[in-house]
């Protein structure tokens, strides 16, 4: 078994454990999960040093390439008659993707130290979820891809309907559902893909030449499916109710890596594979990505609960991501990878700071809250750095993946109008106006001034623990947007073969 196969089934197999642990041993279970995830998080180190000397090698001839080539990998046959293999290995976007999640669910666990209600069964589920979306990330055979895609899906029913708040049986069924009817869509594309291109293995089928008419109909099946997962307007509905019912830890994923799932699959997929289909559903997707990202900035104005106001701009958010990717220009993709990093880094921070407000407060009411950082400045300055990050302040990853999305839209393609696409870039590039708005005048309304509450007199700053959380998260904000080039590097030359391929 190679390292990756060690870095997907890691989280499951400590998912086992957990549940064989006897409830007599309950102050066990966090710390098997907090110590088997840290060390998931050595070995993706491990991982990224292995890949970056297998890479070296390449580097130059990435530029020229029609098709991605794979590191690290595993291949074996699975369901021969059907050609269904289990195909796994990685390439720079991969590789960035792992370090991502590795670090959200490590920071997940330890942000739910105080969770009392059915540990073991919360636990053990976050880990499973977290099994599937690694293997989202390395897979290359399109029928385990769709495996471990549904893995990581459906296990977030449970987590919000079980172990959420407010209307959590709602919001559940809700997500359920509408990523359920992205799912089919998926899955229609993939037989679909399967049936003209005889195998399940997608550097083969980078091979095949699809004929335009398919192209035509199986790229939409396949970008409004992986759209759905990444709050495509206007089907993102599911996920500003799903963040608001959610646990810390699940809100935490759900933002932070699950979303990711959409937009890795649309480029992994859907972009790889038919190119001229990208080509054709461009300015549509673009529109619909601008909508995205301007609707969520003014949704985020006017929210009140501190989870909404971050679950609409984290659709905004979103929305740069598949901005990015819809515009088919090589910046600006490579700036839609950086953003789906840099996004699940600072949702992940924004969601474990509001849990550990409302753990104090008892409210996530905005209006009700003032003056907060007179009693809990680590985590007040913690909630501005991610405020800061999602406005795109210079020094912070923010800056370094929006400037990307927005130079290359206004740089435009061969195959759309620049004077549209120029257009579009301006009007999603003024929504970091409005984003500075909400972001700002949300976080004055909770810490600053005087406290309105006199029982929050009494309440405490972030601990140790706590701290170790924010802390990796904001190190790893400061680090990608201080170093840029070392993010670049990793993920420029696994985005050259989709971009040559236009």
């Amino acid at each position: 078994m190679g390292i990756l196969s060690i870095l997907v089934f890691l989280p499951f197999v400590l998912a086992v454990i957990v549940l064989l642990t006897p409830n007599s041993k309950a102050h066990l279970y966090k710390w098997i999960c907090a110590i088997g995830t840290g060390l998931h998080l050595v070995l993706t180190a491990v991982m990224t040093y292995m890949y970056y000397q297998s890479y070296a090698v390449d580097r130059l001839a990435a530029k020229t390439s029609l098709h991605t080539k794979l590191y690290l990998v595993e291949q074996w046959s699975w369901f021969k008659a059907y050609d269904i293999e289990y195909f796994i290995g990685v390439d720079g976007m991969s590789v960035a993707m792992m370090i991502l999640t590795s670090i959200i669910i490590f920071t997940g666990v330890l942000a739910s130290w105080n969770l009392e209600h059915r540990t073991k069964e919360f636990l053990a589920f976050l880990l499973v979820l977290v099994t599937g979306v690694f293997g989202v990330f390395v897979s290359f055979d399109l029928f385990l891809f769709f495996v471990f895609y549904e893995v990581a899906v459906l296990p977030m029913y449970l987590l919000i309907g079980v172990w959420g708040t407010g209307k959590k049986e709602y919001s559940a069924m809700k997500l359920t559902l509408m990523l359920m009817a992205g799912s089919a869509l998926l899955l229609a594309g993939i037989l679909a893909i399967y049936t003209e291109g005889g195998s399940f293995n997608l550097l083969e089928l980078g091979h095949h030449k699809f004929p335009m008419e398919m192209q035509n109909w199986v790229y939409p099946f396949l970008f409004l499916g992986f759209g759905v997962l990444g709050a495509l307007f206007p089907f993102h509905t599911w996920s500003p109710d799903g963040h608001a019912s959610a646990p810390t830890a699940v809100s935490m994923l759900h933002a932070g890596v699950l979303m990711k799932l959409g937009g890795y699959g649309i480029l992994r997929v859907a972009m790889y594979l038919f190119p001229e289909g990208a080509i054709q559903w461009g300015m549509t997707f673009l529109v619909l990505a601008t909508i995205n990202v301007v609707y969520g900035s003014f949704a985020a104005v006017k929210q009140k609960d501190l989870k909404y106001f971050t679950a609409y701009s984290s659709v905004s958010h979103c929305g740069f991501i598949i901005f990015g990717l819809a515009t088919l220009n090589f910046v600006a993709i490579k700036g839609a990878v950086i953003q789906m990093f840099s996004h699940g880094i600072m949702t992940g921070l924004f969601f474990s700071l509001i849990g550990m407000v409302y753990g104090r407060t008892k409210t996530r009411d905005i209006p009700s809250m003032g003056g907060l950082m007179k009693v809990m400045p680590w985590l007040g300055v913690s909630f501005y750095i991610g405020g800061l990050a999602s406005l795109g302040l210079p020094s912070l990853s923010g800056f370094v993946a929006e400037s990307h999305i927005f130079v290359g839209g206004f740089m435009g393609n061969p195959w759309t109008s620049k004077l549209t696409m120029q257009a579009l870039t301006a009007l999603a590039t003024m929504s970091i106006v409005v984003t500075a708005v909400y972001v700002l005048r949300g976080l004055a309304q909770v810490f600053q001034g005087e406290i309105t509450n006199p029982k929050f007199e009494l309440l405490t700053d972030a601990t140790v623990t706590e701290k170790l959380v924010t802390g990796i998260l904001i190190f790893t904000l400061f680090f990608v947007g201080i170093f840029p080039s070392l993010m670049i590097d990793l993920i420029e030359g696994s985005i050259w073969p989709f971009v040559n391929r236009f």
